[in-house]
């Protein structure tokens, strides 16, 4: 099974590449969104990641997957929009000012399989290469293997996010950067899985409704201050980003330019909490 026009299903390994140097990204996934009927006005208009999932009939207890990973993608949509209205605060917002954005909101559930790699730091292998996420905001839930690694802006090196029992990873992604006029930063990370074990994780992927309009929050800029980006719809720039890293774009060899940059990065060991 392979993934569908509306970005469902199996994904095979190599088959994204983020920094364009080698065969590709080394892992698999399944992806799932919120589950609509076939004649939903969403799916019908073939808005992004709107539609009927696609499940495995392979596992052993196929209602018991559908079940777990329905019920999970909806604690993660719930806990986003808490999240969202978190944020609202934070940018002297109404609570409730990211509501619209919020409701009927594309999402993504990755179920990913990262295989052992090389353990010489040389590699340039990857399990996933670096990036910045695309959409509003990400939810990370990962099992205990580590090599996932985030960018030190500050001390200009790569760090390890250990895993913490019990805890997820948060992190915005590009949206919400262009949204903010680059007052919140989407941060590059990467997974080198040098275990020597398979790496299990589940990112949960919350980019909003398709059709809303994404333009400068007014408290994001001063009175004398322009917008650093023009407005642009959830559909259009999910889809741009996707064509990026399947295909090959100028967004896509800068951040393959970004990657090479910093890869004589200090690799340093600490928790994020």
């Amino acid at each position: 099974m392979d993934i569908g026009t509306p970005n469902l299903g199996y994904e095979r390994l190599r088959a994204q590449n983020f920094e364009k140097r080698g065969p590709g990204d080394l892992k698999e996934g399944f992806y799932l969104c919120r589950e609509l009927a076939p004649n939903h006005l969403a799916v019908k208009a073939g808005k992004f990641s709107q539609g009927e999932n696609k499940y495995p009939a392979e596992i052993r207890d196929p209602t018991r997957f559908r079940a777990v990973v329905n019920d999970y993608h909806t604690l993660m949509t719930y806990l986003s929009w808490e999240i969202f209205r978190i944020l609202a605060l934070t940018l002297d917002l109404r609570e409730d000012w990211f509501d619209e954005f919020c409701r009927e909101s594309a999402t993504i559930l990755r179920l990913l399989r990262y295989p052992p790699q090389e353990t010489e730091e040389s590699s340039l292998e990857r399990g996933i290469g670096a990036h910045t996420d695309f959409g509003g905001l990400t939810i990370l839930l990962q099992d205990d293997k580590g090599g996932l690694q985030v960018w030190d802006r500050e001390g200009s090196r790569w760090a390890d996010v250990v895993p913490i029992p019990g805890a997820l990873v948060v992190n915005l992604g590009n949206m919400m950067m262009r949204w903010t006029n680059d007052r919140y930063i989407s941060n590059l990370h990467r997974v080198i899985n040098r275990s020597g074990e398979e790496r299990y994780s589940a990112p949960f992927f919350f980019s909003g409704n398709p059709d809303f309009l994404v333009e400068c929050i007014p408290s994001c800029k001063g009175q004398a201050e322009a917008a650093k980006y023009p407005p642009i719809t959830v559909q259009e720039w999910m889809l741009a980003r996707y064509a990026d890293t399947y295909g090959n774009s100028q967004q896509a060899e800068a951040m393959a330019e970004l990657s090479r940059d910093t890869e004589d990065a200090i690799v340093v060991d600490r928790n994020i909490d």
